[in-house]
């Protein structure tokens, strides 16, 4: 049993790729039990291979029992390699299991190989096959849009594979042949259970009966003869003798014609043509449908109408197929087209003579908003192409052609008994045009009636003509209700306009802005006062003054013809607890007034600053007045430590508006000058951001002088530690940081850094300090010097050159200071 196992696996393995039957599938069990009665019944290895892929069986779960019963060999030679009992029960109990000896080596392996697979590559399909099965049958949804054809896909879902139920009771019309099992019980005074299989010319032999012929006939018949017969050696008419189908054979049937994978199939004795045409991967896309033919004995014995098995459930015509059938797909006759409004639209597969009625039922019928009256046809009369209208009531005489197209319109937008009615009415909205409801009076009742301010002296009526053009009425609303005035009657898509008094007027809205806490436009009202609006805004901030509170007035003289001097009205109040104490009394809003609540102008937030580095409290401080300078910080933070390089602080300062403003400025004309690819290359960007030289140490020795900066919100002080390198960059032979020497001169220090490089220019090389400022090199520059500093050498250029300017840019003086001191200087 395992070298046939691992044969057939070996087997599965060459076919896997090519044909994916991907159905309910196998447990191991079933697997095993269908192979030992499978190569008891003398099937080949690539038919059990093939009908193990049809039910479901996979090629990993195949390979994987290979490998459970050849991984126990080893070098015996003495039958241990057999079925264990634990592998013999995974048989069953009712198959006649065959204990065979194998070793399972790969010398077997090989063997088989070399022998079976020119067979097996004969039935392979090809890859553009393979590939096309595979996403078709990788749908686990149907999926259908206009441009595909009704039902083609019905044998590519992996859910329905009309794969034959095995377990079903026998059906009486049956009909035996060669390998099939037949099962005799006997029962009553005497009892015996035989199983016999049908030999290849058509005989069962029984014992101490001899040889019964049983091919091509049905249980019922096979049931009968065998009574008959078993009556000769069970003479007791007590006992009672009962047949019933075992193991069935398999068939081979030709699957031709239009469908993925013509070929020859085998399949079980059960299966029917809806299947056969499952395992050969369905029609294909000149395939039919609705002509599909089985041919038996040479002569044409079925037609099927796959239509008629979609749309009413009719699988009567879907027979039982016979060993050596042939199932044909010949290709469509007529392949028409609906689009529009049906609840299908799709291509559809007609025969020859079917009418647009049956299309439309093929379609689900027509959808809610369809043009039922008529549908157009476009066709193609082998010339040119024409147009037909179709009535409905020649829908079923109508009959169509291949390559029909039928268009089904949508209803007109458009309404035959529509009114509205709009404004001051409590339920405005749409109505019916009845005998009941077909004038203006009863139009408004219907409404339930006018609202409070409904202006009543007159009401517009928009009215539809015949040409579709429009035209008002003009409608006494009032006398109508009253009875004065004549009521009008209504026509179609007649609308109703009933304004409200406030429609009339421009009532306008009051701004209030500044310090409340939800400033904006509010809707004006009759007698609103300046208190009103204030509580309607939330209320005053802190920081309001109470002693400022402006409101402006736009200037309005309807029947003036000259132009004013005055444009505007301005008034002023004082306000406590939120009521006015100051100004006009009585003081009435007026629509589009505008009002301003000051700040008090003796109101102040906290203003932080941050001192940093060797200090001997460092944090953040808020500042006690407007004009507090670096030296005040400095003492409130306890002075600075022992380790402390005072002319090494720097203030980080935070760019205001105007500075961000003339920065963004400076950042475009560099931009400009040395390109977006330079300028995105070096990062160049505004920063909010920048440092401002100072002198720490000149600010404490003199406090309030000069040096001493007077300092703002978001100012960072930072002290750092004594630094004693020098930094050498620009144009050297190699840019380099060195140990400070007090008294070196500058060119000490540049032959550090190899000296000057070949585009040098010597004469404007300049010192950044730590603390950010920049000086240019004087003289030996011996006393400029300072630990911490760096030294600058630009290279030699002819013109003013931005991208220079900016390879320069250093930690001490980064892009943010750098723009930060041209913006300063383009003020």
């Amino acid at each position: 049993m395992r070298r046939q196992f691992v044969r057939l696996a070996l087997c599965l393995f060459l076919l896997g790729g090519s044909v994916a039957y991907a159905q309910s599938g196998m447990t191991d069990n079933q697997v095993i039990e269908y192979v030992q009665q499978a190569l008891q019944q003398g099937k080949d290895q690539q038919t059990i291979a093939m009908e193990l892929l049809a039910k479901g069986a996979t090629q990993e779960q195949l390979l994987r029992l290979k490998s459970m019963y050849s991984g126990s060999t080893g070098a015996s030679t003495s039958g241990s390699g057999s079925l264990t009992g634990e592998d013999s029960s995974l048989l069953g109990s009712g198959s006649r299991a065959r204990k065979t000896t194998a070793t399972g080596t790969e010398e077997d392996a090989s063997e088989f190989l070399e022998t079976s697979s020119t067979n097996v590559d004969k039935s392979m399909w090809s890859e553009d096959m393979q590939k096309t099965m595979k996403k078709r049958r990788n749908l686990t949804t149907v999926v259908t849009s206009e441009n595909d054809v009704f039902g083609r896909n019905i044998f590519n879902i992996e859910q329905l594979t009309f794969q034959p139920n095995l377990s079903m009771a026998t059906p009486e019309n049956y009909r035996l042949g060669p390998g099939d099992e037949v099962i005799i019980d006997v029962w009553g005074a005497s009892q015996n259970t035989m199983r016999l299989e049908i030999s290849p010319d058509g005989y069962v032999n029984i014992i101490n009966l001899g040889p019964v012929y049983l091919n091509n006939m049905t249980i019922q018949d096979a049931r009968q003869l065998l009574k008959q017969e078993l009556g000769k050696i069970y003479a007791d008419s007590g006992n009672n003798i009962q047949v019933t189908l075992g193991n069935i054979r398999t068939i081979q049937v030709n699957v031709m014609g239009e469908v993925m994978a013509p070929g020859t199939y085998s399949l079980s004795s059960l299966s029917t043509v809806f299947h056969a045409l499952y395992v050969a991967g369905g029609v294909s896309d000149i395939g039919s449908l609705r002509n599909v033919q089985v041919a038996r004995g040479g002569k044409t014995f079925a037609r099927l109408d796959v239509y008629e098995y979609i749309m009413k459930g009719q699988i009567q015509d879907d027979i039982r197929l016979q060993d050596g059938d042939v199932v044909i797909v010949p290709t469509y006759d007529e392949l028409v087209k609906i689009t529009g409004k049906v609840k299908r639209p799709m291509f559809y597969e007609m025969k020859n003579g079917e009418s647009a009625a049956t299309l439309l039922k093929y379609a689900g019928g027509f959808a809610s908003d369809a043009y039922k009256k008529s549908i157009r046809v476009l066709r193609k009369d082998g010339k040119e192409f024409s147009v037909k209208t179709v009535n409905d009531i020649d829908y079923s005489a109508f009959k169509l052609l291949d390559g029909d197209v039928i268009s089904v319109d949508s209803i007109l937008n458009r309404f035959n008994n529509r009114l509205e009615v709009k404004g001051a009415v409590y339920h405005p909205g749409v109505f019916e045009l009845s005998g009941s409801l077909n004038t203006v009076r009863q139009l408004v009742e219907k409404a339930d009636g006018l609202l409070g301010d409904a202006f009543t002296g007159r009401a517009v009526l928009y009215r539809e003509r015949e040409n579709l053009t429009k035209e008002v009425l003009p409608v006494d609303i009032q006398g109508i209700l009253n009875g004065t005035s004549p009521d009008i009657a209504l026509q179609k898509n007649d609308i109703l306009y009933i304004p409200s008094i406030h429609d009339l007027q421009d009532m306008g809205k009051v701004t209030i802005s500044g310090e409340v806490n939800k400033p904006g436009s509010y809707t004006y009202a009759d007698h609103m006062s300046l208190e009103d609006l204030v509580i309607t805004a939330g209320g005053l901030k802190e920081s309001a003054s109470l002693v400022r509170v402006d409101v402006s007035r736009r200037i309005r003289d309807p029947r003036g013809t000259t132009e004013p001097d005055v444009i505007g009205q301005n008034f002023s109040f004082g306000l406590k607890d939120g009521f006015v104490v100051d100004g006009e009394a009585g003081f009435e809003l007026q629509p589009y007034d505008q009002v301003f609540v000051r700040r008090s102008p003796s109101y102040n937030e906290q203003v932080n600053v941050t001192v940093d580095g060797e200090v001997l409290f460092r944090g953040d401080y808020t500042l006690n007045t407007k004009s507090e300078r670096l030296s005040s910080l400095i003492q409130r933070a306890g002075g600075v430590s022992r380790y402390a390089y005072v002319r090494g602080a720097k203030l980080r300062r935070v760019a205001n508006e105007e500075e961000l403003r003339r920065m963004e400025d400076v950042v475009k004309m560099m931009r400009r000058e040395i390109g977006d690819a330079m300028a995105n290359t070096l990062g160049l960007k505004v920063d909010s951001t920048f440092t401002v030289g100072i002198d720490l140490e000149a600010a404490l020795a003199n406090p309030g002088g000069d040096a001493d900066l007077v300092l703002r919100e978001g100012d960072v002080l930072t002290v750092p530690e004594y630094n004693n390198t020098v930094k050498v960059n620009g144009a050297v032979m190699m840019p380099n940081t060195v140990s400070y020497a007090a008294g070196k001169s500058v060119k000490y220090y540049l032959s550090q850094a190899g000296g000057y490089s070949a585009n040098a220019k010597k004469s404007q090389k300049f010192i950044i300090y730590m603390n950010g400022q920049v000086a240019e090199v004087k003289g030996s520059g011996k006393k400029q010097i300072e630990p911490g500093c760096e030294i600058v050498v630009p290279n030699k250029t002819k013109k003013f050159n931005f991208a220079n300017i900016v390879s320069n840019a250093t930690s001490f003086a980064s892009l943010a200071t750098m723009l930060a001191s041209l913006a300063t200087m383009m003020k």
